[in-house]
Formats: C-alpha cells, structure tokens, sequence
C-alpha cells in the first residue's frame, strides 16, 4: 500500500471511528459498526499481513463461544464432513468428533464402521495421525478432516489417550465406505418381544425405523424394546416422524419456543404402525437430543417404560445460518419441550464448554450412575404425565421410570487393558480372516452358530499370549477366571459381526447387557 492510499484510509478510518464512537453513546446504536471499524482497521493498518478470511471466521467463532455450548461455526468443508454421517456415504475411519481445547475427541463411532471394529471408543483422544501431532498445536478441524479421510483400503496410524490409561495407544485403522444406517439392529428377541437399536436420527431413520416395525410385526411382535442408549441425537424431524410410529394421531411429541421464536408444535400425523402394542424405552447418559424427544414423549404420553439411567439433557434447538461462501452457523433459536411442558436442557455456565462436556464423568463421581437417590430434582421442576398424572422432572434429561445401575465390576482391570491396546480386537480378526469359510460352511445360519458355535481354547491362548507379550498380565488366576466368561461372550459376538453384522453382535450382546435384562423382566 503506497503512502497516498495509506493516508487516505488512515483518514477514512479515524473519521468512521469518531462518528461511530458518538453514535455508541446513544441509546439507538448499533454494535454492528464497531466490528466492521475493528476488522477494516485490522485488515488495513495491522503491523502484519492478516489472513481476512481467518480474522471473520475467529470473530464469529469468539462470539458463540461465550454463548451457549452448541451454537456452533462451521467452515465450508465442515458443514460437508458434519452433513455426511447423517445424509450419505463417505470414506474414512467412520468416527463422530468435536474439537475440546485443541484436542479431537471421539463422541461415538460410527455403527459398523472401522473405528467401531478396531476398538475406537466414545471418549477416546485421537492426538497423532501417522505420527504426526494432531492435539495441542492449533490444527484446524478441516487438517485433522484431511488427515483422517482417505480413499477406501488405505491405513492410517490413530495414536490415542483413552481415560484411564496413562500411556498412548495406536490403532492402524483400514479406511472403508462408512455407512449410513441408523438402525444397527432389528430382530425378535423374545417370542412375541421385538428389539430394535436406533444409532442416531439421520434423513434416513424414518424409514428404516418403519421397515424395522414392519419387519418385527410379521413376525409376531406384540412388545417393543426401542433402544436408545448412547443415541446422541440428530435430526429432530426424523425423531418426530419416529415417535408418529408410536404415538396416536394428534398427539403432540415436541414444540418450541425462544425469545425470537413463536412456538411451533409437533403432532403425530396419524398412520403409525405400532400405536397399540407395549413399549420399553432404553436410555443411558449418552442418550441425547432427538432421542431425548422420543423419550420424553412416550414418558409423558404414559405409551411406554423408560428403563435405564438419566439422559443427557440437551434440550436446545439450533437453526442452519448458511453464508455465501458455504460455511453455516448453527444458532440457538430456541428450547423444545416434552409434550408436558418440560424443558430437558440441563443447566450450563455460558463460555465454559469444556465443564458443560464433563458433565457425565461428574456423574460417574457423584455417584449418580450407580444409584438413582444420588439424583436431586427442584420441586419447581416437577411437571406430570398426561394420562396417569405421574410426577415427572425437567431440566436436567429425562430421568427413567426404572433405573439401571451402571456394573462398574462387569470388565476386569485385565479385560479392560487387552481391549485397550485392540488385543481382543485383532487376535479376533485374524482369526475371522482364517477361519471364515470353514465358519460360514460348519454354521450356515446364525441360528447355528448361535445355538453351536464356541470360542476356541486356541482363540483365547492367543489373545494371552499376545497379552503377555506387550506386558498384560492377570493379577492372578482369580482375575483371569473372573475375564473369561465376559470376554468369550464378546468375543462370539465378535465373530458374529464379522460373519454376519452388527445385528447379530447384538443379538450376542444383549443377552448380558443390563438394561435389556431388566426391560425383558418388566414385560414378563
């Protein structure tokens, strides 16, 4: 810039600042001019050259961060990559992420995908890429994209912190196609009882939520176990369209209500397929968001049982700004309310998003997930369901009618580790990669291999070989007994997924899990 236009905007910009400076001083002033005074002078005088584009996307980013914890900015290839798990396929390792004071932190895994395969967990820090640090060194999201993704059957090297462990894991994860399904199991559990999974609520849930009713339906079901536990949520028209299946015509499921916005009401349009049958709801405090809408409206309806631990509480309903160069902004708008009038949003402190995600570790510590008495509701939030006039609570999730304690003993120190470091996974792959047309040819069906099959002494000597070899070792025998009946239980379930799928892995699964065992002995 030559001195002549130097002056000239140098003039320009004294004389925008003392007219905005007496314009700040009334009361009719708008903030607006002091941020394009501050990014002119910046762009124009600042000792440096600025990248302009960076300078508007950190304003915008510094003003939602003192807001709620979910007003979000997103750059163009964000909103691509943030769109992707819910509306089509795409190719990389399959997890779902946000970004926590510069480090990528694993929300869930993306059902069937080969993060979930190879042992990638919920809560898990993924700090290296290919050795390359990823955490702490003010990588943009949109690197760490690039970095992850890749075309199908290449390898990235993930190095991960995980909770507990004081040392860093490495995971080689095969790149694939991700799936997009949302239901990652339909089957009949019980004579009579039908069980269906629902991931997350993607474009597509509705009408694989349907088919899966349909399915169960012809094959005699007359009691629904919907699961829900570690649901994060998604979109909330598919949890409307969803609870429509349950719920009698005209009943409303949800509505919404800000400073700005007039409320807006959800009504089941009639149609449902299963508006009659039982329901029993599963929920843990992973549960969240679109998932909490179909909670709390089968809870208030008194349609079903909700069995299990205290949700989430995410009760904030953000609209899609979108900006000309394709970057959106996601903006609270608005509350949505159970059809009680109860707003599920559980408390939070503006600008302080890291104590907002920590929220279920203070829960584990408080003692809240192993005992219901350890959760405290205010009488100024007690709220009743429609039809049995039941006391029911708000602001803080949707607390279940049954409660489910968490088995902090299931997993063993020793489990816990081989599963750590993918021992458990791996040695079950290879063995897959093995043995798998002997297997399909012995178990033709799952049927078979459910009923038949079991887990080779050789499978668990080689996991306890290699165990042993990295170090992980049994306290003593009384530890190791107490691992096996665990561990070869995930193990065959393991090898039902690699055989069949996800549907069958939790077909296995659920026969030891918690919340189905109770749900299985309300209904009989």
């Amino acid at each position: 810039m030559n001195k002549r236009v130097w002056y000239a905007v140098t003039l320009w910009l004294l004389a925008l600042n003392t007219s905005a400076q007496i314009r700040i001083n009334s009361s009719n002033e708008s903030q607006l001019r002091k941020l394009q005074i501050a990014e002119m002078a910046i762009n124009s005088l600042y000792v440096d050259s600025v990248n302009e584009q960076k300078l508007v996307e950190d304003g915008i980013r510094g003003m939602l961060e003192k807001l709620d914890p979910h007003s979000t900015y997103s750059t163009p290839k964000e909103v691509k990559d943030m769109n992707e798990p819910l509306q089509g396929n795409f190719e990389g390792i399959g997890v779902q992420f946000n970004m926590v004071e510069d480090t990528l932190l694993v929300i869930q895994t993306v059902s069937g995908g080969p993060s979930e395969k190879m042992g990638i967990l919920a809560g898990d820090r993924i700090v290296t890429v290919n050795d390359t640090a990823i955490a702490g060194v003010k990588m943009s999201k949109e690197e760490i994209m690039k970095r992850l993704r890749g075309p199908k059957g290449t390898k990235v090297l993930l190095g991960i912190v995980r909770p507990g462990f004081s040392e860093h894991l490495t995971f080689t994860i095969t790149r694939d196609k991700i799936p997009v399904n949302s239901i990652d199991a339909t089957y009949m559990i019980r004579p009579g009882v039908g069980y269906i999974r629902i991931g997350s609520f993607g474009m597509t849930t509705p009408h694989e939520f349907h088919e899966s009713l349909q399915k169960l339906l012809s094959e005699g079901m007359q009691t629904l176990v919907l699961d829900l536990q570690e649901n994060g949520g998604g979109y909330l028209q598919a949890a409307v369209e969803v609870a429509n299946e349950l719920l009698e015509s005209g009943s409303l499921i949800v509505y919404t209500e800000g400073r700005r916005v007039k409320r807006s009401e959800y009504n089941a349009h009639g149609g449902g397929l299963f508006t009659q049958g039982k329901v029993i709801v599963l929920v843990d405090s992973y549960t969240a968001s679109a998932a909490e809408i179909v909670s709390g409206a089968i809870q208030d309806y008194d349609r079903g049982i909700i069995v299990g631990r205290r949700t989430f509480g995410k009760g904030l309903v953000q609209r899609p700004i979108d900006l000309p160069d394709g970057s959106m902004i996601r903006l609270t708008i608005a509350h949505y309310y159970t059809p009680s009038g109860r707003c599920i949003q559980k408390p939070y402190e503006k600008g302080k998003k890291l104590d907002y995600a920590m929220d279920v570790n203070n829960r584990l510590k408080s003692g809240e997930l192993m005992s219901a008495d350890s959760v405290h509701f205010s009488d100024s939030l007690k709220y009743y369901t429609l039809r049995e006039h039941r006391v029911v609570y708000g602001g803080g999730g949707i607390m279940p009618d049954e409660f489910v304690p968490l088995d902090t003993t299931r997993f063993t120190r020793f489990h816990r580790e081989i599963a750590a470091k993918s021992i458990l996974f791996n040695q079950n792959l290879r063995y897959v990669d093995n043995h798998r047309k002997q297997l399909h040819k012995q178990y033709p069906t799952f049927a078979d291999f459910r009923e038949h099959y079991e887990i080779p002494q050789k499978l668990i000597d080689s996991i306890l070989a290699e165990a042993k070899k990295q170090k992980i070792e049994p306290k003593d025998n009384d530890e190791l007994q107490r691992t096996l009946p665990t561990l070869t239980m995930q193990l065959k379930a393991l090898v039902a997924r690699d055989l069949w799928s996800m549907n069958e892995y939790f077909a296995i699964m659920n026969e030891q899990n918690d919340m189905v065992k109770r749900a299985l002995q309300l209904i009989q």
